[in-house]
């Protein structure tokens, strides 16, 4: 009974400590505005993950605290420590728990991803072009017509971005929609997002590219498939010969630009 009592109040301790962490964690808005339909179900992966943490660290500064106390030296004892030969039970349950969060968190993002990475019927194909310290993007479901600095999209179609490096490693990243893909040389990676908001958003390169990556952006607009049939018509330009080369291993058939309500 009495071998419990420390255990109990240990328990009841990170118990109320994880709420506190909690309580001050979880209502801040660290990802900001949300802009696609992926960005609720990745900020609750991210909730989810604050709560577990918050479980871990008050566990272990629990346990360090009530060791710290417990067995701390008397005054002017100098003797050296007991020898102890481990706790099998502690053992088996350090090594427990930390496997059982760590499979529930692999597996709940895997469901997420999945989720989130979804095909469409109909979605829209954007190619994206990344060099130092550069984006621009095409539009192979409208003969690959081609636009710098700038890309429209409309909102509530899944779009699939196609990206490809032309030099180093870049990352590709608009916040408000919580996706972020690589843009890798030699291969062509693919992003799925569908924005569900109308608005102007900035796309950052997130992988350090060189002296120039700190400036590496675009300007994206998410608007109504009306007024994207308007912006994609009025491009004049095909994407360059040197960024071609880069989509002739691409295997598949681009949706055109008007179908699934845009």
């Amino acid at each position: 009974m009495y071998g419990r009592l420390p255990i109990v109040k240990m328990l009841a301790a990170t118990v109320a400590l994880t709420a506190a962490i909690c309580a001050v964690m979880v209502p801040i808005n660290w990802d900001g505005q949300q802009a696609s339909t992926a960005a609720p179900k990745i900020d609750d992966l991210l909730t989810v993950m604050i709560v577990l943490s918050a479980f871990v660290f008050s566990l272990v500064m629990v346990m360090l605290f009530y060791a710290l106390w417990k067995f701390k030296a008397k005054p002017g004892d100098e003797s050296d420590g007991e020898p102890i030969h481990g706790n099998t039970r502690l053992e088996v349950a350090w090594t427990l728990i930390p496997t059982v969060i760590v499979l529930f968190a692999g597996g709940y993002s895997w469901s997420v991803l999945n989720d989130i990475e979804e095909p469409a019927e109909n979605p829209l194909t954007v190619s994206v072009f990344s060099q130092q310290y550069a984006w621009s993007f095409a539009y192979p479901g409208k003969d690959y017509a081609w636009s710098e600095g700038e890309f429209h999209v409309p909102v509530n179609r899944q779009v699939q971005f196609k990206m490809h490096a032309q030099d180093v490693i870049h990352s590709f990243w608009v916040p408000e929609w919580r996706i972020k893909k690589d843009n890798v040389p030699g291969i062509t990676t693919t992003a799925i997002v569908t924005p569900d908001k109308v608005g102007t958003y900035q796309l950052i390169c997130t992988e350090l590219c060189g002296f120039g990556h700190a400036s590496m952006r675009a300007k994206v607009v998410v608007e109504s498939p009306a007024k994207f049939r308007e912006w994609v018509a009025d491009l004049d330009q095909k994407v360059p010969p040197a960024l071609m080369e880069s989509v002739t291993d691409e295997q598949f058939e681009p949706t055109p630009v008007g179908t699934g309500g845009a």
